[in-house]
């Protein structure tokens, strides 16, 4: 399998797992990602953790795979489905964490910015070689870049290309957090457990009120927090007392 899936204590770990290539994306392996995906999904975990063995994380799709002969239609399929990734992640009802090392570029780079939080080690870097390759970025990061970056900064790293740390990275709003070499995974973990024992119904909408809210009116994303807010009220995960949570 190109993707491994593990699920403990209510949080899901996925690795690409074509570290002979940096994990660089084929056909196969988004398939593989998209039903690792689903099985977070049905397996309703808290959490998700998304890494890479071996080398990186991902370095984008992989060049030196034979170009197949598609027409018009078969090349909007498939990036469709390569979109598709992106969807599940951000329609994930736990919150997604990308835990980069190494590389993550292009497609990988887009994986790791369709995820809730970003931790990254810090040899780590970030890239959209695209352009400079003749292709063009498929993921959704023409409308999730220039959110997180601002239109000129995400204009500068398509246009120009150029690998960026993941110090420079957080700088930017692209990462959460910073880990030491080797520990990227683990802080990614730690987290998710932070996350898993959390309500999962008020975690679930925090982050959907949020995507939400990023396109809507004032009115319409308080329209929203309304709907939240009675779906949380008989949740009955609001039980915990003040007291407890003022000590934590």
């Amino acid at each position: 399998m190109t993707v491994d899936y593990d699920l403990r204590d209510g949080i899901a770990r996925l690795h690409l797992n074509r570290p002979e290539r940096l994990n660089a994306v084929t056909t196969e392996l988004t398939e593989n990602l998209l039903g690792c995906l689903r099985r977070a999904h049905d397996d309703k975990a808290a959490a998700l953790v998304l890494a890479g063995r071996g080398r990186a994380f991902c370095a984008g799709h992989d060049l030196k795979e034979s170009v197949p002969v598609e027409s018009m239609l078969d090349t909007r399929r498939r990036v469709e489905r390569l979109q598709d990734v992106t969807r599940a992640l951000r329609d994930f009802p736990g919150i997604a964490i990308a835990a980069v090392h190494g590389y993550a570029l292009g497609a990988g780079c887009e994986f790791a910015l369709a995820c809730d939080l970003v931790v990254a080690a810090e040899d780590s870097h970030f890239g959209f070689p695209e352009v400079g390759v003749g292709l063009s970025v498929t993921g959704g990061i023409s409308a999730l870049l220039p959110k997180l970056v601002g239109p000129y900064r995400a204009k500068e790293l398509l246009v120009l290309g150029e690998k960026i740390s993941a110090t420079r990275a957080a700088e930017l709003g692209l990462v959460n957090r910073v880990a030491a070499a080797g520990r990227h995974e683990d802080v990614a973990l730690e987290v998710a457990d932070q996350i898993a024992a959390r309500p999962h119904v008020a975690t679930s909408l925090a982050k959907r009120v949020l995507d939400l809210g990023l396109p809507a009116t004032l009115d319409e994303a308080m329209a929203t927090e309304v709907d939240h807010a009675v779906l949380t009220s008989r949740s009955g995960e609001n039980d915990r007392p003040r007291e407890e949570f003022l000590r934590s």
